[in-house]
């Protein structure tokens, strides 16, 4: 919010610089964005007046200007401006001002060969509009030649970008920062508070009936007849532009400056077009089907039901809280207003304006709760100015409130010295001792932001929280913060814990470094993708999502690796090979339950387009090689098993991964051929889904014991190789594993070389072959030492799994 000073001192003075006070805000909690002096846009202007005006003998759309400045000579000044003639009083740039705004020097120089000496500025080139069709001409003719332009513009001001978070609702207004400003400083608190007597019993065209007491549990209409539409006096339209707020008319005006002034929206209605001559009814309901609604922007907006609207006579006329109608706006013929001061539940604004894609001042406020407590006062403020401003006649005022609205929010907390001490320690006082906070600071504190205190004995209150701080202010803890804040965090000394323990890494996180490690040094890179996604069987639901297309949490990681994949494709990347870490959904038995999963694609054709040897795809067994690779670096030993459960891939290329024959680690395997098709990918594609707290519980309690050494053996290995028919159905994890078994410590490693299937194979059974190497550390190993092994291998192998020996 853009904070006019010159409006805050109104409220409260501090005697302290804009800078200062912008300090002041930002050690209380406050952003100060930027700070506006707009002093220095207009430094060296004065008033001047245009005594005679000539064309310029040489350039049509040029003037000579004799221009009285108040100096003993006039001054000769150049000028293209269409508007400017004799007679009239402007804003005159002297010889050597700088003008910020337009990064401009002025210098005497000769324009087509007359000399000219100073500029006659229009508002764009003093920073108060973007765009100006011609140079500025005060309308007052009473003005000072040669006085400071500045006061007549409202350039003799300062203006502070201000933000703040989300839970201070009550900073988003003027009253709110100038009450921060006297609580923060100790300056005197001064509140534009209006009482003005408006009839209540008098008769109106028109009656406010509420339906929905939670939407909008207050509504306050008034009737202001024999209104006198026009531009807005000066200091008005000045404050306004200060703000960042264009200036439209008198009425507006004031609605606008009532909204920055207390925090609360209020909207002008014409009663004549609102009412068209018959008795109406205002109301507040949810918009129907088929309904729309002409805002002023001009748009034509279809009114869902989550929309909240203004109804005259059960026809929509304004967006609750977002907009007003177009047809029942205020113009210039306007005679007669209905003001509408309203209170709305902030939950249900926030849904309104989403669903039409709208967010204004107004919503804005009302999404972070305006304070129903001074909905009088604002209304009563606008009524005021509006009395004054457009000599407007108050004649009916209507106040409805349903039981929620008769409720005044108060809250009271209670708060412990004892407590606020110990979280906020000691403070360093002015002669640089170290105290710890007394009652009298707390109280002196709280009783600043006008929380009332009872004592509670034994260093303990009961603090009743102000109403336009009730959404804030909830817990003790939110009450020591206010200490802290407001008592300056700066004063706190700085305390280290006592002892320390040296940072590392969790074992979990340890791990999970370590296999992405893995994954990008087997070529694959890392992604991320949404957890939302679009709705399908088996994924959760939200209740109230942002988008269709993200309105359920994704079930598996495989969804979005195939999309990304299939979209690095289209899109000329080539094939994307890529691992994801990441978490998955499921409602389980009405339960919704999270995991985290390890997800991977690889596949394709990577010297595709590409001047290679080979164009081969890879193949089932160099993508598991890859993922094998991943294994080995992290030291897990696994399974592959037959499997078919997920429908997306290949029925007779997919796997199973165990841990120790127990544990269930994923799935591997090929995509279908009907997905390929659908999704236009490569001929052979291979994902892979691991559970993350399966890997952990192998991994993680073995990584942190003492490593074993073993020495490496000085003597050659000696290797063999063994061939047989074995049926189809036996896997070779089974095969390897019973030889590894049987070939006990001498046996270090086990390789399948060949398989072959067909012509010379009895049916239902393929040939393999495996080549073992023998060796041990203390010795070479002879004919002796590995005939027996071998010949044990071969019987264990005969009697288990029926195989056929070939040698």
């Amino acid at each position: 919010m853009r904070i006019s000073v010159n409006w805050l001192k109104e409220f409260v003075d501090p005697k302290l610089t804009p800078e200062a006070i912008g300090d002041a805000l930002t050690m209380a909690g406050f952003e100060v964005e930027d700070i506006e002096e707009r002093r220095s846009w207009a430094d060296g202007v004065v008033v001047g007046r245009v005594t005679d005006r000539q064309p310029h003998p040489d350039a049509d759309k040029l003037s000579v200007c004799t221009v009285d400045i108040g100096e003993v000579e006039p001054s000769t000044i150049v000028c293209g401006a269409a508007n400017v003639r004799a007679d009239i009083l402007v804003p005159v740039a002297k010889v050597n001002t700088y003008l910020p705004q337009v990064d401009l020097k002025i210098k005497s120089r000769k324009v087509r060969g007359i000399l000219s000496s100073g500029m006659i500025c229009s508002l764009a080139e003093l920073g108060l509009a973007k765009d100006s069709a011609g140079i500025h001409v005060f309308g007052e003719s009473t003005l000072e030649l040669g006085q400071d332009v500045r006061p007549l513009l409202g350039l003799d001001d300062t203006v502070l970008d201000l933000s703040s978070t989300a839970n201070r609702a009550d900073a988003l207004s003027m009253v709110g920062i100038a009450r921060e400003v006297a609580a923060i400083t100790g300056a005197e608190l001064k509140l534009p508070i209006q009482e003005v007597a408006v009839p209540t019993t008098a008769k109106s065209q028109i009656e406010i009936a509420l339906s929905d007491p939670k939407a909008c549990p207050i509504y306050i209409g008034t009737v202001l007849e024999q209104v006198k539409i026009g531009p807005s006096p000066t200091w008005l339209k000045q404050r306004l532009e200060a703000s960042g707020t264009r200036s439209i008319n008198n009425v507006v005006d004031i609605t606008n400056y009532v909204l920055l002034e207390w925090g609360q929206p209020l909207h002008a209605f014409d009663l004549d077009r609102l009412t068209q001559g018959k008795q109406t009814t205002i109301s507040v309901r949810f918009g129907k089907p088929d309904e729309t609604l002409k805002t002023l922007d001009g748009q034509d907006r279809p009114l869902k039901d989550q929309t909240l609207a203004i109804t005259a006579n059960d026809e929509p006329v304004a967006l609750a809280g977002v907009m007003g109608g177009e047809d029942s706006e205020v113009y210039d013929g306007t005679q007669n207003v209905f003001l509408e001061a309203a209170f709305f539940d902030a939950a249900v604004i926030r849904r309104s304006a989403r669903s039409q894609g709208l967010r204004t001042e107004a919503s804005a406020r009302y999404e972070r709760g305006v304070n129903p407590a001074e909905l009088e006062l604002a209304a009563g403020r606008a009524i005021q100015l509006m009395v004054e401003l457009t000599d407007a006649k108050a004649t009916h005022l209507q106040d409805e409130r349903t039981e929620i609205g008769k409720i005044t929010p108060t809250r009271t907390v209670g708060l412990r010295l004892e407590r606020v001490r110990q979280i906020l320690g000691n403070y360093i006082a002015e002669d640089s001792t170290v105290t710890p906070l007394n009652a009298a600071d707390v109280e002196d504190t709280l009783a600043r932001l006008g929380c009332g205190l009872t004592n509670d004995g034994d260093g303990a209150w009961i603090v009743t929280v102000p109403a336009y701080r009730y959404r804030d202010l909830e817990r003790e803890i939110d009450l020591i913060e206010e200490v802290a804040r407001l008592f300056g965090y700066n004063r706190f000394g700085n305390t280290l814990p006592q002892q320390t323990s040296r940072g590392r890494l969790s074992p979990e996180a340890a791990l999970a470094r370590q296999l992405r490690a893995a994954f990008r040094g087997a070529g694959l890179t890392e992604v991320l993708h949404y957890s939302l996604t679009n709705p399908a069987p088996q994924r959760v639901v939200l209740e109230n999502p942002l988008f269709t297309e993200y309105s359920a949490l994704r079930s598996d990681l495989l969804s979005g690796l195939i999309d990304g994949f299939q979209s690095n494709l289209e899109k000329g990347n080539g094939p994307l090979n890529a691992f994801e870490i990441g978490h998955v959904f499921a409602n389980e038995d009405g339960q919704l339950n999270e995991y985290e999963r390890i997800g991977g694609i690889l596949g394709g054709n990577a010297a595709e387009g590409q001047w290679s040897g080979t164009t081969a795809p890879m193949t089932w067994y160099e993508a598991k090689g890859i993922l094998e690779t991943v294994f080995q670096q992290v030291g897990l030993a696994v399974d592959y098993r037959p499997d078919s459960e997920d429908e997306r891939l290949h029925p007779g290329r997919t796997a199973s991964l165990w841990v120790r024959g127990r544990t269930r680690l994923g799935t591997f395997g090929q995509l279908h051929p009907r997905l390929r098709q659908e999704r236009d990918l490569p001929e052979e594609v291979y994902v892979f889904e691991l559970n993350w707290d399966a890997i952990a519980t192998c991994l993680v309690s073995d990584r942190f014991r003492a490593p074993k050494f073993k020495s490496f053996s000085p003597y050659p290995g000696s290797d063999r190789d063994i061939a047989f028919y074995a049926p189809t159905n036996v896997s070779v994890a089974d095969l390897e594993k019973l030889i590894s078994r049987t070939g006990g410590q001498l046996l270090e490693t086990v390789t399948l070389f060949d398989e072959y299937k067909g012509q010379g194979v009895p049916e239902g059974q393929r040939s393999l072959a495996f080549r073992m190497l023998y060796r041990a550390s203390d010795r070479t190993l002879t004919d002796q030492d590995i005939d027996p092994l071998q010949d044990k291998i071969r019987a264990a192998l005969e009697k288990k799994f029926k195989v056929t020996l070939r040698s």
